[in-house]
């Protein structure tokens, strides 16, 4: 048997869309989960950046860290012009998901 794992790319920002944090994780579910519930110290907490707005997987670290980095690098347009790609409302793609865990495959 053959397992891959998963990696995911991941845009949070607020309520206000005014900050977008850019992760990566290998487990979206309980890395979302984190940062609703503000487990996690640092830049997401201090900005309340909660709401998942974008993410993108691939079965490779080495192109998710890179992708990362590349997004982080990117201006404030460029990186809206991404989330508007696939989410022009800027919801919660998270939202009605009570359990996390519904996501894993």
């Amino acid at each position: 048997m053959v397992f891959t794992n998963n990696y995911y790319v991941y845009l949070l920002t607020n309520w206000n869309n005014r900050v977008i944090y850019a992760g990566v994780t290998n487990d979206l579910n309980r890395r979302i989960y984190e940062h609703k519930n503000k487990l996690i110290e640092g830049f997401s907490k201090k900005y309340n950046l909660n709401k998942l707005v974008y993410f993108e997987e691939t079965n490779d670290i080495n192109a998710a860290i890179a992708r990362e980095k590349e997004i982080k690098k990117w201006r404030r347009g460029k990186k809206d012009k991404l989330v508007n790609q696939i989410n022009p409302n800027w919801e919660d793609l998270s939202d009605g998901i009570k359990d996390f865990s519904l996501w894993s495959k």
